[in-house]
């Protein structure tokens, strides 16, 4: 039987979620991501960080708050990973998830997304697009679900593990743990930044659990290209053969 948010195997009731939530130029999408998440039945630190958007975002990100999220800015648009770095850096919480501003990630699947952490079998959770299990799924771009493929294969061989979707979005971590990893991506390099920087560290359990996709077109405002794909090869190469 699915478990509600209310009846999670959580030992403490009082466990702070911090959900870092970057954005640029998601005022379309932000308010009713922000409400889910404000409406779901869990202690959360709630930070947005606005990149650079031209389009009011950090406006609608203020007015739905109601003081209950803080609003960070980048003067300038600087990328998806430094985004999640100010954010993460901003947090305090015992467990931080990255949350996408955009609706391709249902605020709602976060009670799942947690389930691992909160019973203390895990470190790492990572939600999984190509897994199963039964959620709903728009059926996805022919290329980004081959490059997705290709990356966690690389993933799988380079670093000994069985990850299904290592570029997926959502993610959480035990917040002491993501915190003590020096991140420097600022692009959508983050991805397999962290990923390798983790499964580096033999010490860490990473589970997956299946999650809800809806993904969007590029004329919908889906802003990941082809280009980051050769990117994340690279990044997935220099810390597996660098450190």
């Amino acid at each position: 039987m699915e478990q509600s948010p209310s009846n999670l195997p959580d030992p403490d009731e009082r466990r702070l979620v911090s959900v870092v939530m970057p954005a640029y130029d998601e005022a379309a999408t932000i308010g009713v991501v922000l409400r889910r998440v404000l409406d779901l039945d869990l202690r959360t630190e709630l930070i947005v960080v606005d990149d650079g958007s031209s389009d009011g975002t950090a406006a609608v990100a203020e007015q739905v708050a109601d003081g209950r999220v803080k609003v960070l800015r980048h003067e300038r648009n600087r990328g998806k990973g430094a985004a999640v770095r100010t954010g993460i850096a901003a947090s305090t919480g015992d467990i931080v998830v990255i949350q996408d501003a955009d609706l391709e990630y249902d605020p709602r699947d976060l009670p799942r997304l947690l389930g691992p952490l909160l019973e203390g079998v895990a470190d790492v959770v990572y939600g999984t697009r190509l897994r199963g299990g039964g959620e709903p799924q728009r059926a996805h771009l022919f290329w980004h679900y081959a490059g997705n493929r290709l990356l966690s294969l690389l993933t799988n061989v380079l670093y000994n593990t069985t990850i299904s979707d290592m570029e997926v979005g959502y993610k959480a971590f035990r917040g002491e743990l993501i915190r003590s990893i020096q991140l420097r991506s600022d692009d959508f390099g983050f991805e397999p930044e962290v990923t390798a920087k983790l499964l580096r560290r033999r010490d860490v359990r990473l589970y997956e659990v299946p999650i809800s996709y809806y993904g969007r077109t590029y004329e919908e405002g889906k802003k990941i290209t082809w280009r980051d794909g050769f990117r994340a090869v690279a990044v997935l190469v220099r810390y597996r053969v660098r450190g």
